[in-house]
């Protein structure tokens, strides 16, 4: 009986970080049977992966964004006018790729840094200096394409950032049917996870920290370890892991140890919980500001060689509600209205779930209205569970 009272402790006082995987898992759930199994099949679990990784990347940079109290409606079209200039550099200026990505990258550092100009300088509010940018970058879109239309990009090395998959390990004859190297891969990871919570808990047992109790920690790493295996050997059993959810991945990586790792990552949640006190405190809040919104932008721009990548063009209407999908990932992914609440890794989740329910209502051959009835539907379940669970708190 203690295992339960313990179980449903942990999970009451964890819910807003428990909630999202417990919806994701009974999403899949659902689908995999309404399917007859066929949502949860390697190939189609490779294609919604790899539809995910524009949508995450986005959700990861939207949720710093949400975390200081601001949001950034300028985004998807961001995106889609970079993935242009991305296109254009190649087809036309004849860039390698390995300058191409980079000065993108760049570029749209810098654009980032605008509306963070117009936030933290003059004081514009962010809805607006970014409504502003998502009319502009619409129209530098069609100024761009209105020549040529879709720009179609021949590169074998782009192109494959969105379509190919990682290579397998040469000279093994066993289990010919599955790529080794994703579920060596997937070995090391769940080491590592392993490894590292068991250091993190005893570092906090070292300060008098409060801890999992054993048998739910236990529970814990038994049951993230399983998640990861099963992912793992679904994706093997079709081509492997793709660059795009390898991209995806690193970016994850990279912003959840700076959130959680960094002096930086401290000060952008301190500027989320109450900026007058961060200020107070010595943290520069314009600079945090000017850091969320350009690294914004360099999201955008990674985003959309992701999306250009993958169609394997620039069309002029790349971009089209991407900012809504990033912003209902962050929203359905943990992250709270009121700011300083959220985790860089529920933005990846978020955008899973929504992901999942596009793919399974396809393949259950649900209409497209319907569809966005029902993925309305569950990101205003996600904001009033925030709103709830803050209440209560």
């Amino acid at each position: 009986m203690s295992f339960f009272k313990d179980l449903q402790r942990v999970l009451r006082q964890n819910i807003r970080e428990y909630g999202m995987f417990i919806a994701l898992f009974v999403i899949w759930a659902i689908f995999a049977i309404l399917t007859d199994g066929i949502f949860i099949s390697s190939r189609n679990i490779s294609n919604l992966l790899n539809q995910t990784g524009y949508i995450a990347v986005l959700g990861v940079g939207m949720t710093l964004v949400i975390v200081i109290r601001h949001i950034d409606l300028s985004v998807g079209f961001l995106a889609g006018f970079l993935g242009a200039v991305a296109a254009i550099a190649m087809v036309f200026w004849g860039w390698p790729v390995l300058i191409v990505i980079p000065f993108v990258l760049i570029l749209g550092l810098l654009l980032g840094f605008i509306p963070g100009f117009l936030v933290a300088q003059m004081g514009i509010p962010a809805f607006v200096a970014t409504l502003a940018g998502w009319l502009i970058y619409r129209g530098a879109i069609l100024v761009v394409t209105e020549e040529t239309g879709t720009i179609v990009i021949p590169n074998d090395i782009f192109n494959a950032i969105g379509n190919g998959y990682i290579p397998d390990i040469p000279g093994l004859t066993f289990m010919p049917e599955m790529h080794k190297l994703t579920l060596l891969l997937g070995i090391v990871a769940i080491v590592i996870y392993i490894v590292g919570e068991i250091n993190g808990r005893r570092k906090k047992q070292d300060y008098n920290f409060e801890v999992l109790p054993m048998n739910i920690f236990v529970l814990k790493l038994v049951f993230v370890s399983a998640i990861v295996g099963g992912m793992t050997w679904v994706l093997a059993g079709y081509n492997g892991l793709s660059w795009t959810v390898v991209v995806m991945l690193i970016v994850v990586g990279l912003y959840h140890f700076v959130t959680t790792k960094t002096v930086l990552g401290r000060h952008i949640y301190a500027v989320g919980g109450n900026p007058e006190a961060a200020e107070l405190s010595g943290v520069n809040v314009k600079n945090i500001t000017y850091v969320v919104f350009g690294q914004m932008g360099m999201l955008s721009a990674l985003s959309g060689i992701l999306f250009a990548s993958r169609l394997q063009s620039a069309t002029t209407t790349a971009g089209t509600l991407f900012e809504l999908d990033a912003i209902a990932a962050a929203f359905v992914g943990g992250v709270s209205a009121a700011g300083g609440v959220g985790k860089v890794t529920g933005a990846l989740i978020g955008a899973i779930v929504m992901a999942s329910l596009t793919s399974g209502m396809n393949l259950m051959g649900i209409g497209i209205s319907y569809q966005y009835m029902v993925r309305g539907a569950v990101l205003a379940a996600a904001v009033i569970f925030d709103v709830a669970t803050r209440t209560r708190k």
